[in-house]
């Protein structure tokens, strides 16, 4: 098949353009480069199925071979991020998403919408459902990234009442190797802190909850939800529904990592900040046959890997923290 990935030199989509590769698919990557890093690109241009093209989907697309699938990933997705970037964020996810949904109506193609479980705001309901509608300020600090992807869920569903094959997935925490150590999500921050002996700082007391989903079986879900006949319409969760503190995930991380940074106490830097998230991922398993697979220390040691290969990338003699366990 030939699939489009829109957004796929970030984090999440530089590890599904692998896979598709690696199922033998052609991927036409789309990203304008943003929060999308050309480090990711450099080892999937190495393949001859692999075709990159910078291009903001704000924009009207160029032109493209006929596709079969569409993902939707493109949109700057840590906190810092969509703040810094607050207009594109938005617009990404609404004429952005507007022109996917189209070139999918227009080739006949699956599309697919990588939303996210911000949509739950900080959640009344513990686990989260998919028929949870939320608990979500539009105007609070984070609404330039909730409200987006509630919009552009709202927008596919328009799109799926016209006829396009299109269906919705919420993704919790993911983490995973060619995640970008500055871009200030949580595991990738405490990794890059403790292998270079900063201090690991953790928002309040730490007693805030997270799942955390590595990335292949997040891959795994993807491809799942965009090839499982009978989906069109649907939204699945995509998570671990192992809970953990914080505060749990700091202390973990330094003892993998062998380090001795201190742990740190300070103000949430972006408000609004979720006090408990956890999915209900019933759907998920029993419609697409998918659940995590990758225990935690597992998935935290190759990420560590990953992290520490990329900043003697950048600087060959760190001070790292030693000896890694």
């Amino acid at each position: 098949m030939i699939v489009l990935v829109a957004g796929g030199a970030g984090f999440i989509g530089t590890n599904l353009c692998s896979r598709l590769l690696e199922n033998g698919d052609r991927v036409v990557c789309i990203d304008n480069l943003v929060t999308g890093r050309q480090a990711n690109l450099a080892r999937l241009e190495r393949h001859e199925a692999f075709r990159f093209i910078w291009h903001d989907v704000v924009q009207p697309l160029p032109q493209l071979p006929s596709v079969d699938r569409v993902y939707h990933l493109a949109s700057p997705a840590s906190p810092p991020a969509y703040q810094r970037h607050a207009v594109a964020t938005l617009r990404t996810n609404s004429e952005g998403s507007l022109h996917l949904l189209q070139l999918a109506q227009t080739a006949g193609a699956r599309f697919l919408l990588a939303s996210t479980s911000e949509v739950y705001g900080d959640p009344l309901e513990h686990p989260q459902r998919e028929d949870y509608r939320g608990n979500v300020s539009p105007n609070g600090p984070r609404s330039m990234y909730d409200e987006a992807k509630r919009y552009a869920e709202a927008l596919t569903m328009a799109f799926v009442a016209r006829g396009v094959d299109a269906r919705i997935t919420r993704l919790f925490n993911t983490y995973g190797p060619h995640s970008d150590p500055d871009d200030g999500r949580m595991v990738p921050s405490f990794i890059r802190q403790a292998l270079t002996r900063a201090p690991m700082t953790v928002y309040g007391d730490g007693s805030q909850t997270r799942s955390l989903c590595y990335v292949d079986d997040t891959v795994d879900g993807l491809i799942a939800a965009m090839e499982t006949d009978g989906t069109c319409g649907e939204t699945f969760n995509l998570g671990n529904p192992r809970e953990h503190t914080v505060l749990e995930y700091a202390q973990q991380i330094r003892a993998l990592t062998g380090s001795k940074s201190p742990i740190v106490f300070t103000e949430q830097a972006v408000g609004d900040d979720p006090q408990r998230r956890r999915p209900d991922i019933a759907k998920a398993t029993s419609r697409l046959n998918w659940q995590p697979r990758v225990a935690l220390e597992d998935g935290l040691a190759a990420t560590i890997a990953d992290i520490k290969s990329q900043l003697l990338a950048l600087s060959p003699v760190p001070a790292f923290a030693e000896p890694m366990r």
